[in-house]
C-alpha cells in the first residue's frame, strides 16, 4: 500500500489523491487502507519518509573545497529531486502536497532548511538561516519550474547546463568568500 500511495501522491499531489484511489491502485478494500491509516494525512505522513540516500547526499555537501560549494549543492539537489526515483518520488510528493497540506509543508521546509543549514552555520554564523533560506528558495523554484509546472526551457534543460547557470548564484549566497566555480561533469 505504501509504495502505491507514494506513486499516487508523487504523480497527482496531495489534493487529488484519495484513500479510495490508493485502495484501488493497491487492489484492496478502502476499509483495509483505513485500518492501517486512519486518514489521508496519516497515509501521507507514512509515505513521505525521506530516504536515507537523499539525506546522505545532502550531508556530504560540505565536504570539499569551498569554491565548489554552489556546484555541489545544485548537483545534489538536482540528483535528489530528479535523477533517482527512490529519492525523487517521496520528495516530489511532499513538494506537491506542500501547496495544500500543513504537514507536507512542515516536512518539506524542515528537510530543505536543515540540509542547507547544517553546513552554512560554519560559514555565516547568525546569517546562516537567512542564506540557507534564500538558497533553498532558489533551488525549490528550479524544481517547481522543472518538475511541477513543466516550464519547457527548464524541463528540457540538460542538468549540466542547469549546474553551470545556477551554481554561481548558489555559490554567491552560500559561500561568497570562496573562489570562482569551475564546472565539472555531473556524477
Amino acid at each position: 500500500m505504501l509504495s502505491v500511495a507514494r506513486e499516487r501522491f508523487a504523480r497527482d499531489g496531495y489534493a487529488r489523491t484519495t484513500i479510495r484511489l490508493v485502495a484501488a491502485d493497491a487492489g484492496v478494500d478502502v476499509a483495509q487502507v483505513m485500518q492501517f491509516f486512519r486518514s489521508k494525512d496519516e497515509l501521507f505522513a507514512a509515505v513521505m519518509s525521506i530516504p536515507a540516500s537523499a539525506l546522505e547526499r545532502f550531508s556530504a555537501l560540505y565536504e570539499g573545497p569551498d569554491e565548489h560549494l554552489g556546484e555541489r549543492v545544485v548537483r545534489a539537489f538536482l540528483a535528489a529531486w530528479t535523477v533517482r526515483d527512490e529519492e525523487s518520488g517521496p520528495l516530489m510528493a511532499t513538494l506537491r502536497g506542500a501547496f495544500v497540506n500543513d504537514q507536507a509543508r512542515n516536512q518539506l521546509r524542515g528537510f530543505i532548511q536543515s540540509r542547507l543549514l547544517t553546513g552554512t552555520r560554519e560559514y555565516f554564523g547568525s546569517d546562516a538561516r537567512l542564506r540557507a533560506g534564500i538558497a533553498s528558495s532558489l533551488l525549490v523554484g528550479l524544481v517547481v519550474g522543472r518538475r511541477v509546472l513543466g516550464v519547457p526551457t527548464l524541463e528540457n534543460a540538460d542538468p549540466e547546463e542547469l549546474v553551470r547557470v545556477v551554481a554561481p548564484a548558489i555559490q554567491r549566497v552560500l559561500a561568497p568568500q570562496a573562489g570562482r566555480l569551475e564546472s565539472r561533469p555531473m556524477e
